[in-house]
């Protein structure tokens, strides 16, 4: 689907949806480009050392602490040090920009979830009403299970737009466009133990209410 289609296709009507079988995110293992995360610790300063009361020696040149290095996933092992999203500022705010910024942070939660197994962000900010949200989750869980873990599957959004009204539900919609990479199944010893996803190019139906003073997902619809 073209850009041009997917900037057309906005205030889809609720009733038009239809969830359920592969549209979306093949296996239900997501990612998306870009997570944010929390900024390496400061660097501490070493305090001058009083002589005598008078005079002082210079400080010492501070030393940067070492952050620890983002590794992803690969046959020798699952991911590494993945940066925590961190939700701006602007996505606690009832409007068009923090609609945006709240729809790129909850893909960034998913990419986390996807690459750590840790469902819990993600699903603190969806609806349990959003049954495809929980196929995402559960896929998601029995894949990380044991000694397994998922590799590739890199999500980006080229194309993303709404028109900003609310719907008779309640909701506002996001019209995507998702592209994701191979994902690739691995278990101990770096052997795949299901045939990897191909890549796949869809246009998605983001559901999103403005509830309690905080963004939600409420429903995730392939374009059909």
């Amino acid at each position: 689907m073209t850009l041009q289609n997917f900037l057309a296709s906005l205030a889809v009507p609720t009733e038009a949806f239809r969830s359920g079988a592969g549209a979306l995110f093949v296996a239900a293992a997501l990612g998306l480009t870009g997570c944010a995360g929390g900024a390496p610790a400061d660097p501490g300063t070493t305090s001058p050392a009083a002589t005598g009361g008078a005079t002082s020696t210079p400080s010492a040149t501070p030393t940067p602490t070492p952050s620890a290095i983002y590794k992803p996933a690969d046959a020798s092992g699952p991911a590494q040090n993945v940066p925590v999203p961190v939700l701006p500022e602007v996505a606690k705010t009832e409007t068009k920009e923090g609609l945006e910024a709240f729809t790129r942070y909850w893909f960034e939660l998913l990419n986390y979830a996807y690459q750590t197994g840790d469902v819990a962000s993600v699903q603190a900010v969806t609806s349990t009403s959003c049954e495809f949200c929980s196929n995402i989750t559960n896929s998601l869980t029995t894949n990380y299970q044991g000694d397994r873990w998922l590799s590739g599957g890199k999500i980006t959004i080229p194309a993303a737009s709404t028109s900003f009204e609310r719907g008779a539900d309640g909701n506002y919609q996001m019209i995507l466009q998702v592209l994701q990479d191979t994902i690739t199944y691995y278990e101990r010893g770096g052997s795949e133990f299901r045939p990897a996803t191909k890549p796949s190019n869809t246009g998605n139906v983001l559901l999103v209410g403005f509830e309690h003073s905080a963004w939600r997902v409420n429903g995730l619809h392939p374009l059909r």
